[in-house]
């Protein structure tokens, strides 16, 4: 059989009350003895596919014989390469046939899986058009703005300053050269600290604890600003808020520029 005819039109016309699957062609019986048994296609075993084919023929024998004719030129190809291939492992004519069938059931199964994905794309499309029209997010409810009600201990400031300490900046070791004098401590006043804090709420609105002591040269300026800080709590001219680990520092809009400490 030199060139096998794979017609794939045709309908089978269900004759008898059989609940048995009807076949557009006898590519579609094949892939679906081969999905049945698990098999892919490049593996089909012959004798097997042949076998469950000739007993798919012969319990469907009320079958139109324009359609039945195509099942049947099927059967003989596959009995004809199934000889072949018994008579000689090595028959290049028989893997070439068989190659040729492998290469039809690719085929097929491409177009079959082309035209479900096609149908179910034109099922599913209106309603995604359906959804985007109808079906639209709902507002989320807008939170409520923050308000400060916390009365700080002072456990809690102490916490806070041990985090700045440990978070601090660290400074290098002074050059040799710098120890041939005594160079004398720079006082930071309080009182100093306290406004340079406001001006900067001032300008800034708000800033993090933790920056406030950004840039502090020594340990006498770091606990300078903290006792300005401390002060500015006291007198009610500034605000902290947040957790231990992330607190803000903000001032009222009616700050004064300059505190009597």
């Amino acid at each position: 059989m030199d060139n096998p005819v794979f017609k794939l039109e045709g309908v089978v016309h269900e004759r008898s009350a059989e609940t048995l699957q009807d076949f557009e062609g006898p590519l579609d019986l094949i892939l679906f003895l081969l999905s049945k048994n698990k098999i892919e296609i490049q593996d089909i075993p012959i004798a097997l596919i042949l076998d469950q084919y000739l007993a798919y023929l012969e319990q469907r024998k009320q079958l139109d014989l324009e359609v039945a004719s195509e099942f049947i030129t099927m059967a003989a190809h596959l009995m004809y390469i199934k000889t072949r291939m018994l008579l000689s492992l090595e028959d290049e004519q028989a893997q070439s046939e068989m190659d040729e069938l492998i290469a039809s059931l690719k085929e097929r199964q491409q177009k079959d899986t082309y035209l479900r994905i096609k149908t179910l794309t034109e099922t599913l499309g209106p309603m995604g058009e359906f959804g985007r029209s109808i079906m639209t997010r709902q507002p989320e409810p807008m939170r409520r703005g923050k308000i400060y009600e916390y009365s700080h201990e002072k456990a809690d400031l102490v916490l806070a300053m041990q985090t700045i300490m440990e978070r601090g900046e660290k400074l290098a070791a002074p050059p040799s050269a710098a120890l041939s004098e005594i160079v004398r401590r720079e006082p930071y006043p309080v009182k100093g600290k306290a406004e340079e804090i406001l001006h900067r709420l001032k300008e800034f609105g708000m800033t993090r604890f933790k920056l406030l002591f950004r840039g502090s040269r020594s340990r006498s300026e770091i606990v300078a600003t903290f006792i300005a800080v401390l002060e500015l709590c006291r007198e009610k001219v500034i605000h902290l808020a947040g957790s231990d680990t992330d607190c803000t520092v903000e001032c009222g809009d009616d700050a004064p520029d300059r505190i009597n400490l």
